[in-house]
């Protein structure tokens, strides 16, 4: 299975700021129980990096008053591990686990981001394709053939 066939689910609009956007936008757009990665985009709408809702954490400190004009460039995380609609699920599983990530962006093949998903969306579609499997396996053992 193609992690194409779960950007319905990942393709709520991904929350992105500019790379020059001041920190507190980025903050502003994790605070839905929903978002917990926003996707920080260059002039050209390329994903530059990423800001978590720990990397907001770790740099309050630094903010003076109700403002923070701490770039979002200075704080987000350049490194950044991500899948195309044509990754595997099975790998992008493998890659999250081993990673320890909760979250992943989907990008195109220009670095536009097109989507997030999260851990639980990519377990949900590996069980449903076992499954499937599984039904497949009983069908053609009971001779009632392919679906």
């Amino acid at each position: 299975m193609l992690v194409e066939r779960m950007l319905p689910a990942a393709r709520g609009k991904p929350a992105t700021v500019g790379i020059d956007a001041p920190l507190i936008d980025a903050a502003k757009l994790l605070q839905g129980a929903d978002a917990n990665l926003v996707i920080v985009c260059d002039a050209a709408g390329a994903m530059a990096g990423v800001i978590t809702k720990t990397d907001i954490v770790a740099r309050i400190g630094d903010c003076h008053g109700a403002s923070c004009v701490t770039a979002a460039s200075a704080v987000m995380t350049r490194a950044v591990t991500f899948c195309h609609p044509d990754s595997f699920v099975k790998d992008v599983w493998s890659t999250m686990k081993d990673r320890g990530l909760k979250h992943l962006p989907v990008t195109d093949r220009d670095l536009r981001p097109i989507g997030v998903i999260n851990a639980r969306q990519v377990v949900q579609a590996l069980l449903e394709e076992v499954e499937y499997e599984e039904q497949l396996l009983r069908d053609y053992v009971m001779c009632i053939g392919y679906r």
